[in-house]
């Protein structure tokens, strides 16, 4: 009877309430929905007002995930852990600094060869179109060449280019403090990468704790995955334009090599960004005939890399599909601008498996009404992990709290001495309270204890 009168009187206020229909339902959600948006908003303007930051910590975590394997490597060898990360460390440093310089001096060496070819050829260019099947008069070539002349020698361009030069003065600074943050960022990576980890992962537990664990494993494993097989592909693409960028009398081979080297780690568009800035430094230094040639050559080399290299090579490293690509590619350019182009990919591919890792609502294999499963076994995030990683998650797991308390009042929380009516501690409560043993404070150690044989 009072279970009947209850739900009779319960239910003309689930009627009457402002927020128990559909409408008032989906005002709660479009709250919260804004709410979260802000808190988004929020961080993201945060992280855009420490850009520098956060481009050398990313930067640093690439680097850091692709040399790792060398760090493990040497210290399995026998070499300490410091050593290791040194030399590792060094190697890097070298390496990156060996290609700007050999890119500068080949500039300096060819500039002046390069002007003069640029200026023979402009000239040729001009007498090709005046003369090709479509003439044009030579006398609009000729004014707009005079236009161009009077704009850059004018005070409006002086101007520009005084405004210009502070704002390069300002965009330096900043990228050698960025640089200067991201060596010492990578070097600790490399030197505490697993302690930090060790230290993130003591503040959760079981479930929780495994998946995160499974995220730094899986994370790491994409990140220097696709810095090695990109770097593979791009030396590969780099070699082989440079030979025939060579072999046709190209000015600037090298440099253009190591553009197209670089232009590698933007997939879809840096290729063709390089092969057409190859082909435009051929046209106008030796001739439509020799950039026809070159754009033979970057167009071959492209579905080398397409066909044969990134599948062998890049294998089951990112996993995502083109279109993700390309508009992960659009939203760094627009973000983060060329290093945002760079980073944009890789870290896509970190977000998507660590959403596989944490996530138990899409339901993978065969469906009889959907069909085959677009997320092929071999591109899930279980499916990368080793027999030895499945059994530490599986540890970590089923694990307890072992752990000690940091401070000293948490340690006693639970044994603090209970008062009786005068006010004092009881016996039982304080003994309790004394007898708990803190692992902060030493011992006092007696003059038995430290002549033992064991000190």
């Amino acid at each position: 009877m009072s279970t009947q009168n209850s739900a009779e009187s319960s239910e003309p206020d689930q009627e009457t309430h402002p927020w128990s229909d559909p409408l008032g339902r989906a005002g709660a959600r479009a709250g919260q929905t804004l709410l979260i948006a802000a808190v988004a908003a929020a961080i993201i303007w945060v992280l855009l007002r420490v850009s520098v930051v956060v481009l050398a910590v990313m930067v640093a975590l690439i680097l850091a995930s692709a040399v790792a394997p060398l760090v493990r490597w040497l210290v399995g060898k026998g070499w300490s852990h410091l050593l290791a990360t040194l030399m590792s460390f060094v190697a890097i440093l070298v390496l990156l600094g060996g290609v700007v310089t050999a890119v500068v001096l080949a500039i300096q060496n060819e500039w002046d060869s390069l002007v003069d070819s640029a200026t023979e050829g402009w000239q040729g260019l001009q007498d090709w179109v005046s003369s090709g099947p479509l003439p044009v008069d030579a006398s609009v070539i000729n004014d707009s060449t005079q236009q161009v002349t009077e704009f850059v020698s004018s005070g409006d361009f002086a101007g520009g280019l005084a405004s210009g030069t502070l704002t390069g003065i300002s965009v330096a600074t900043q990228f050698l403090t960025g640089l200067v943050l991201m060596i010492v960022v990578l070097f600790f990576l490399l030197k505490d990468g697993p302690k930090i980890l060790n230290f993130a992962l003591r503040w959760f537990q079981g479930e929780t704790r495994a998946k995160l664990a499974e995220s730094a494993d899986r994370s790491s494993e994409v990140l220097g995955g696709y810095v090695r097989g990109t770097a593979t592909v791009a030396m590969v693409d780099a070699v082989l334009i440079g030979i025939g960028l060579a072999v046709v009398g190209v000015p600037l081979a090298l440099p253009l090599a190591v553009i197209v080297f670089i232009g590698a780690f933007v997939p879809i568009v840096g290729a063709t960004v390089a092969g057409i800035l190859a082909a435009l430094v051929a046209l106008v230094t030796t001739g439509p005939v020799a950039a026809l040639i070159v754009i033979a050559i970057v167009v071959a080399v492209n579905q080398l890399e397409g066909n044969l290299l990134q599948p062998v090579v890049m294998g089951r490293t990112l996993s995502l599909h083109a279109l993700i690509v390309l508009l992960a590619l659009t939203i760094g350019t627009i973000v983060g601008g060329i290093f945002g182009a760079i980073l944009a990919v890789p870290y896509t591919a970190v977000a998507w498996t660590v959403i596989q890792v944490w996530t138990n609502r899409y339901q993978a294999g065969d469906d009889p009404v959907l069909g085959k499963d677009p997320l092929a076994a071999k591109d899930r995030a279980a499916a990368k992990a080793t027999a030895a990683q499945r059994l530490r998650y599986l540890r970590i797991r089923r694990g307890h709290r072992s752990g000690e308390n940091l401070g000293v009042v948490e340690e006693f929380a639970d044994s603090a001495p209970t008062q009786d009516a005068n006010g004092d501690a009881t016996p039982a409560a304080t003994h309790q309270a004394t007898e708990k043993p803190n692992s902060d404070v030493p011992k006092a150690t007696s003059k038995d204890d430290t002549e033992s044989p064991q000190d």
